[in-house]
């Protein structure tokens, strides 16, 4: 015969069978829920293995975000929320993070005060019971696109300009929330070897030096990316808006959204100004966020696309760390 143990939760006895996560009866489970149906979630667990990170990725959701001028913009968002299960829990309710979501979601814009909402419920709202103890860390991850007007460099125009991002907020067993953003920035990025070659060129043919070509030369060119990442405080938080600022005072050859005859010629010239390797991409960044106070470390994954090659030229910098030794 199966030996039964009953526990502190829930006054009927559980099948040991059940316990061990091995639902040989299917049909018949200890614990039910409100409606009357089998809630093998929480049932206890003995594997005594705890689970650092556990929930859903992918739920998508419209959230509301508000904007440095103040307006709010709706955003279709894809969110990925976590908590941490310790030893003796068999599961979580996984619903519960759709609905805490949605239901501060309905109430207002996401923003830093959101994300401490949010998080302090996923602790609460997903405990199995509410006498017990906060669940130790939570994390809501937010993918979305963020779009804001971007003035034409000359012509009196404009165009919605896209910035793929991630706003990312983790609070811990001490209460404490951190939160990270990360934005991909894109850009031009004119090869200075390539642009010094194409100019030689062009001064030998006007010289007569060469009589190869037309005497037009062009520096190879190409979209490029620069995915950053911060972290700060929850309480000094650095808006999408005044990190890409940051990102397009570093880097002003942003890729355009409208542009006219006018801004084509300016762009050309904005490029011949600012003839970058990744290597110059990594170094201007990293003087633009050592910059600002609020960052508390940061990272930057950087690919130029190139046009000449078949492959991309790359470069990966973080924040320096004091010497310890």
């Amino acid at each position: 015969m199966l030996k039964r143990t009953e526990y502190s939760h829930n006054t009927e006895v559980i099948n040991a069978k059940e316990v061990k996560g091995d639902y040989k009866d299917i049909i018949n489970c200890a614990v039910k829920d409100e409606s009357g149906l089998n809630d093998f979630q929480k049932l206890p667990n003995t594997h005594g293995v705890a689970i650092p990170r556990v929930g859903i990725q992918r739920f998508r959701v419209p959230l509301n975000y508000k904007h440095d001028d103040g307006t709010v913009m709706n955003h279709d968002t894809e969110a990925s929320m976590f908590v941490s299960l310790d030893a003796d829990k068999t599961g979580v309710n996984m619903s519960r993070f759709c609905q805490v979501l949605q239901d501060e979601a309905s109430k207002s814009p996401v923003d830093n005060l959101f994300f401490k909402r949010v998080l302090r419920r996923f602790r609460s709202d997903l405990r199995d019971y509410d006498t017990e103890k906060l669940i130790p860390s939570a994390e809501l991850n937010l993918s979305f696109k963020y779009a804001t007007k971007q003035t034409s460099l000359k012509s009196e125009n404009w165009g919605w300009q896209y910035y793929n991002c991630e706003l990312k907020g983790t609070e811990n067993h001490l209460g404490e929330v951190v939160m990270s953003l990360t934005v991909n920035y894109e850009y031009s990025s004119t090869c200075p070897c390539s642009l010094s070659m194409a100019k030689q060129y062009e001064e030998d043919y006007r010289s007569g030096k060469t009589v190869e070509g037309n005497g037009i030369a062009t520096a190879h060119s190409q979209r490029s990316n620069a995915k950053t990442q911060i972290l700060y405080k929850v309480e000094e938080g650095l808006s999408i808006e005044e990190l890409i600022a940051l990102l397009r005072e570093a880097l002003p050859t942003e890729t355009q959204s409208l542009v006219k005859r006018l801004d084509e010629q300016a762009f050309a010239i904005l490029n011949g100004e600012n003839p970058i390797f990744v290597e110059h991409v990594a170094r201007r960044l990293s003087r633009a966020l050592d910059g600002e106070n609020r960052i508390l470390d940061w990272n930057v994954q950087i690919e130029h696309w190139e046009s000449l090659h078949s492959h991309n030229a790359v470069a990966y910098i973080q924040k320096e760390r004091p010497n310890l030794n």
